[in-house]
């Protein structure tokens, strides 16, 4: 099986990315996950630009990494500068691996360098051999700008890669910097290097500029480059680097090529969230293959087909990739969607008069502004109430809201006051009315406090109950503030992850309903699988 080698650029090019920031500790447990995905190499940084990345350099020593060679990343030596006494330089010489950049258009020898085309050839072989010569170690030489070079001179393009190699750099990389590169044009440069140049082995570094850095890639691998640079997810500075898990999901499972050890392809979704974890951000729901949408399916008519048979809508098995199907539920939903998405949990929805009553419910709740996509929770209570499965462990009565801050315009002006707001809920657990107040942070979090305390006597497990995600969204926005809004909110119980949906013309009602929901669901499902527990044990 052909092998193409995997250069992760992640901690060093990726954080160059607008808002994306890692510590030294994040830089240092994702490395920990590059190795343990099975990526060849590890690009941890630039020692030379910032105390951070010699730092890391340093504690990674200690990783004791059992797959990958961590590279480090710099410059070829400054113009009026030895090589052997550029600090930059020197310090990139403790890495497994070393990779240094150098000019390959000669807009930028002029313009940015501001030196001669032939001291730039001297530069670019003079430190790679340096490196070389010191190290013994691998060194891959990064061609910067390569394929602009090429087109405004193909010839000095070409002549920075024999400098490369006569400092005997053991792989040249072609860099898009720009990302503005086509396919074609990627192939015709590359086949140029190949053919001036027989004995190259050659990688690829591409930006995505023009959202082509996938589709450059692939045709670099297709023209017979045997390495592929790029970050997780993609990240990197502008538009980004290439996404290295689309990359090789493709590699190894649509051209049969072997980029990773044997079986770590199905880490790859894992691996994808983890960094977007250690970002802080949520990753593209339609990101390819590892997006949470990347397998999901809404329209009845897909739904329906990918029971009988995935390959009708999926490219590829989610597992394959550590993926999972996702059918959603929706106004556009058929009665496939509600069988699939419930078929083990409630077998007696095989009857298709069930599965259809649910969906007219649906639908007429969409009508008028609900969502089900993402409301896993109020999903299952609606199902519940079909199939006469609905049980609540208690029942609500009213709530209040109040507000110190109203008491007088004084007040306004305390900002203590000003933000303390008061909730009283009164709910009935069997034959006792329970009634509490509580402060929270908000009139919602006011009623989730009052909500909690009323129940948890009687309930204990809700202290399981988290509140993490609260949204609103304005339906019908022409009615202005008569308009509908719907509130979302998403929980963590028991370690999995919901959400529940409420909708009223008052922001407050809809958060009330929402809120209702999610403790609903979280106590029926607590007391379902302390039933089913039981029936096991007394099996």
């Amino acid at each position: 099986m052909k092998t193409v080698t995997i250069y992760d650029t992640t901690l060093r090019d990726g954080t160059q990315g607008e808002g994306f920031q890692l510590s030294g500790l994040d830089k240092l447990r994702i490395a920990k996950r590059l190795d343990e995905f099975g990526v060849d190499y590890i690009e941890g940084g630039w020692p030379g630009s910032n105390p951070k990345d010699v730092e890391f350099f340093q504690e990674a020593k200690k990783l004791d990494l059992k797959h990958a060679k961590l590279a480090a990343f710099g410059s070829t030596r400054r113009a009026n500068t030895p090589v052997e006494k550029d600090p930059q330089v020197r310090l990139l010489l403790e890495a497994d691996v070393t990779c240094i950049f150098g000019k390959s258009w000669d807009l930028h020898v002029e313009q940015a360098l501001r030196i001669s085309a032939e001291r730039n050839l001297e530069m670019i072989e003079g430190s790679v051999a340096y490196l070389k010569q010191t190290t013994q170690k691998p060194v891959f030489y990064d061609a910067e700008h390569f394929f602009d070079g090429f087109k405004s001179d193909p010839g000095y393009a070409l002549a920075t890669l024999e400098s490369a190699l006569a400092g005997d750099a053991d792989r040249v990389i072609l860099c898009d910097t720009n990302g503005g590169a086509l396919p074609h044009e990627i192939e015709t440069a590359i086949k140029a290097a190949q053919g001036h140049l027989p004995q190259i082995q050659l990688g690829i570094h591409v930006h995505n500029d023009g959202g082509l850095a996938v589709a450059n890639t692939l045709r670099a691998v297709e023209t017979g480059v045997c390495q592929v640079q790029g970050t997780i997810n993609g990240i990197g500075e502008r538009c980004g680097n290439v996404d290295l898990t689309t990359i090789i999901a493709n590699l190894e499972l649509k051209y049969g090529f072997r980029c990773l050890p044997e079986g770590r392809l199905k880490g790859l979704t894992r691996l994808s969230r983890k960094v977007w974890e250690t970002l802080a951000f949520d990753g593209p729901l339609g990101q390819p293959y590892v997006g949470s949408s990347a397998f999901a399916h809404k329209g009845g008519v897909h739904v329906s087909a990918v029971q009988r048979n995935p390959e009708t809508y999926e490219h590829v098995t989610p597992d394959s990739v550590g993926n999972s199907r996702k059918i959603l539920i929706s106004e556009l939903s058929g009665g496939a969607n509600v069988r699939a998405k419930l078929a083990n949990r409630y077998p007696e929805l095989e009857g298709k008069t069930s599965a259809s009553k649910i969906l007219e419910d649906i639908q007429d709740k969409e009508h008028a502004g609900y969502s089900f996509e993402n409301a896993d929770g109020s999903f299952d209570l609606l199902v519940r109430r079909h199939l006469g499965h609905f049980s609540p462990c208690f029942e609500p009565i009213y709530y209040r809201i109040y507000s110190p801050a109203n008491e007088s315009a004084a007040d306004q002006n305390d900002v203590t006051i000003a933000g303390a707001i008061e909730a009283s809920v009164k709910v009935r657990i069997g034959d006792e009315e329970i009634l509490c107040a509580a402060e929270g942070n908000g009139p919602v979090d006011a009623l989730n406090q009052a909500l909690r305390q009323a129940l948890q006597a009687r309930f204990p497990e809700i202290s399981g109950l988290h509140l993490t995600d609260y949204t609103v969204r304005v339906i019908n926005s022409t009615q202005e503030t008569a308009a509908k809004v719907r509130v979302h909110l998403e929980h963590t119980f028991e370690a999995g992850t919901f959400g529940t949906v409420g909708v009223n013309v008052d922001v407050i009602k809809a958060s009330w309903n929402a809120l209702i929901e999610a403790y609903h669901y979280a106590l029926m499902q607590h007391r379902d699988f302390q039933s089913e527990q039981s029936d096991l044990n007394n099996a």
